[in-house]
């Protein structure tokens, strides 16, 4: 009884009680989904147009702020480190080009996941061997001071940070939409060979769609090199995108800001209000146990697009 109590009364009246506080766990919530949405958006773009979850995509975020990171401690300034670290993720993604996805073309997704596991221990072999394995901290100029709205406790990073995201998922879903290049990305991710037989490069797709992900995990690395320091447990973030991508849906660049906003509030709150009756600490498997539980009902996601395949 107590038990029930704890999960079906106590939140509801805390909340009614102090509907401040709940206002600001759940702003803390949006702050956090759009981060996970940053490294969400990466496994997105490359699903998109080669079908193949890139396993490799939370080591892209760590190597592109070791890069930047390691710059700026050699002494380069903030613009020249981002220019560089721009120009390292367009050659990664010449290189993946070359040496991976050019003798991978239809093939089976698993070879091309199997293929990404592997890129994923490189980045991280090179980024230790380059850049040491110890914790550093990124500074990018982007104020992190605490203030009050209204009685709700905010800050700056957060907002920043938010707005970058914003700003970022409105530019590809215009991208992906509306240009000549995003509709032949989409065409790509249908089928490789039938792409390549009306004229679609792949090879130029490819390298596009791989520069455009490590450009957003060069934005994902700052933001989350900038709050929690640059640190290898940043690979494990992509862990934490798992349950946006099976919310927002693998194909939909929308949908993984949704489903970032959603894991992000999911958890917070359950933490807050229902994490005493579970003993505490249950914002690490709280995701998970939501993103099973979605799979039940509507498993290609809120915005994923439903694949019937003739057997």
């Amino acid at each position: 009884m107590e038990f029930l109590n704890a999960v079906f009364v106590l939140p509801f009246l805390d909340i009614a009680d102090s509907p401040v506080f709940f206002a600001e766990v759940v702003i803390g919530g949006l702050m956090s989904g759009v981060m996970y949405s940053l490294v969400a958006l990466g496994f997105v773009l490359i699903f998109k147009a080669s079908g193949v979850f890139n396993y490799a995509q939370g080591a892209m975020v760590l190597f592109a702020a070791l890069t930047l990171v390691g710059l700026m401690e050699r002494g380069a300034p903030l613009w020249l480190g981002l220019l560089v670290t721009l120009g390292v993720m367009i050659a990664l993604a010449f290189a993946i080009e070359r040496y991976m996805l050019r003798k991978l073309v239809n093939q089976e997704g698993i070879i091309l996941f199997m293929a990404t596991i592997g890129l994923n221990f490189i980045l991280e072999g090179v980024g230790q061997i380059a850049f040491g394995s110890d914790v550093k901290r990124l500074d990018v100029g982007l104020p992190d001071r605490s203030f009050e709205w209204k009685g709700i406790l905010l800050n700056t990073f957060d907002l920043s940070a938010s707005f970058i995201g914003a700003a970022m998922v409105m530019a590809l879903t215009l991208f992906f939409q509306f240009t000549p290049t995003g509709r032949a990305l989409r065409a790509v991710a249908d089928d490789h060979q039938a792409a390549l037989s009306v004229g679609i490069p792949l090879k130029t797709i490819w390298v596009i769609v791989w520069s455009v992900a490590g450009i957003v995990a060069l934005v994902a690395g700052i933001m989350w090199g900038a709050k929690a320091g640059v640190q290898f447990s940043l690979v494990l973030i992509a862990l934490k995108a798992l349950p946006v991508l099976i919310l927002g849906g693998f194909t939909s660049v929308p949908g993984a800001i949704v489903g970032g906003l959603i894991i992000g509030v999911g958890e917070k709150v359950a933490e807050v209000y229902w994490g005493p009756a579970f003993g505490g600490a249950i914002e690490n498997w709280f995701a998970y146990m939501l993103a099973l539980a979605f799979l039940m009902f509507r498993p290609q996601g809120l915005f994923g697009e439903k694949i019937i395949e003739r057997v």
